[in-house]
C-alpha cells in the first residue's frame, strides 16, 4: 500500500472576458470621475488662491462685499462670513424639517404600506430627486411662500421668545425659514430613498424575535429597526446636508441675498455662498471673479467634507450592520 499523498488541485475561478472587460469600464470611469473632481478643485484654488493670499481668514469670516475696480486696481472689504452663516442656517432649517418626515415615510413604505402603494410612492419620490432645480424654486416662489409667511408669522407670535423666532421688524417674506422649507422638499426624497433601504436590511431574526416575545409593529421598529438604521439613516441626512449647501436657483428664488450675519431664522434676509455667486457674477469684474471662485472653492471643500462623512457613515452601517 503506497503512502504517497495525492496531489493537492488549486481551485480557482477565472473570470469571464466580460466580467473582466464591465470591471475594467467601471474602474476607468471611476478614475475618471475622480480626476474631473480633482481639476475642479485645483481650478477653484488656483483662480482664487491670490484672494485666499491678498484677504487672509478675514474672507471666510467678513459680512461686508464692498469691492471697487478702478484703473485696474482693487479696493475695499469682501467676505462671506454671512452667507456661509446663510448656507448653514437654510441647510440646518432644511434638515429639520425633512429628516423626520423622510424617516417616517421610510418606514411606512417598509412595513404598513401595501405593496402596489410602496411601488407607486417609490416611483413618486425617485421622480422628485429628478426633478430640475428651478421647478422647486418657481414653485415655492408662486405657492408655498403665501403659506409659509403665514406660519412664520404664527411661529414668532407664540414662539417669539425664543431667540431664533425673534423678528425686530414684521417682514417674513422671502426669509430663510421659506428657504429651508424648499430645500426640505428636495432633499426629502435622498433621504427617504437612504433610510428606505437601510431599514429594508434589517436581520429577519430579529424582527421575528421580536414578535415572538409579543411585541407590536410599532414596538419592533423601535427595538429593531431603527436601533439598526440609525447610522445609515444619519448618512443619507448628510447627503442631503450635501445637496442643501450647494442649492443655488431654489434658494435664490425664495430668499433675499443681504450682506450682513442673520440668526434670525424668520426674518426676510439672509443668503448662501451659491446664490452669493450666481448675483454677483454677471457685474464681477477681474478680482472679483476670482474672489467668486474662492468662495466656490470654499463651498466646494464644505460640500466634499459632508458627502466624504456620510459615506463613510454609509458604509460603516452596511458593513457592520447597525
Amino acid at each position: 500500500m503506497s503512502n504517497t499523498l495525492p496531489v493537492q488541485r488549486k481551485i480557482s475561478t477565472k473570470p469571464r472576458p466580460s466580467d473582466v472587460a464591465f470591471r475594467g469600464i467601471v474602474t476607468s470611469f471611476g478614475f475618471i470621475n475622480l480626476a474631473i473632481l480633482t481639476l475642479i478643485g485645483a481650478f477653484l484654488l488656483f483662480r482664487g488662491f491670490e484672494v485666499f493670499r491678498v484677504e487672509g481668514f478675514s474672507f471666510l469670516t467678513d459680512q461686508r462685499w464692498e469691492l471697487t475696480e478702478e484703473s485696474g486696481v482693487s479696493s475695499g472689504n469682501i467676505g462671506i462670513g454671512a452667507m456661509l452663516v446663510g448656507t448653514l442656517l437654510a441647510a440646518l432649517v432644511a434638515l429639520i424639517v425633512a429628516l423626520p418626515v423622510s424617516v417616517l415615510t421610510a418606514l411606512m413604505l417598509n412595513f404598513y404600506a401595501p405593496i402596489w402603494i410602496r411601488n407607486f410612492f417609490v416611483t413618486v419620490i425617485d421622480l422628485m430627486a429628478a426633478f430640475p432645480s428651478i421647478l422647486f424654486g418657481l414653485w415655492g416662489f408662486f405657492v408655498l411662500m403665501p403659506s409659509a409667511e403665514y406660519w412664520a408669522m404664527l411661529l414668532n407670535r407664540y414662539l417669539g421668545w425664543f431667540p431664533v423666532f425673534q423678528v425686530d421688524q414684521p417682514f417674513f417674506t422671502r426669509s430663510p425659514f421659506i428657504a429651508g422649507l424648499v430645500l426640505a422638499i428636495m432633499i426629502i426624497p435622498i433621504i427617504t430613498s437612504v433610510s428606505r433601504e437601510v431599514f429594508s436590511q434589517a436581520p429577519l431574526d430579529r424582527i421575528q424575535a421580536a414578535y415572538s416575545l409579543g411585541a407590536n409593529k410599532w414596538s419592533m421598529i423601535k427595538a429593531v429597526v431603527l436601533p439598526f438604521g440609525a447610522n445609515g439613516v444619519v448618512g443619507g441626512a448628510m447627503l442631503g446636508l450635501g445637496r442643501a449647501f450647494g442649492e443655488t436657483v431654489a434658494v435664490y428664488t425664495v430668499l433675499n441675498l443681504v450682506y450682513s450675519i442673520n440668526l434670525q431664522v424668520l426674518f426676510g434676509a439672509g443668503g448662501n455662498v451659491a446664490s452669493h455667486i450666481v448675483t454677483r457674477w454677471g457685474e464681477a469684474g477681474e478680482y472679483e471673479v476670482k474672489a467668486l471662485l474662492a468662495a466656490g472653492f470654499v463651498l466646494f471643500l464644505l460640500t466634499l467634507l459632508v458627502n466624504f462623512m456620510a459615506d463613510w457613515v454609509v458604509k460603516r452601517t452596511v458593513r457592520k450592520g447597525r
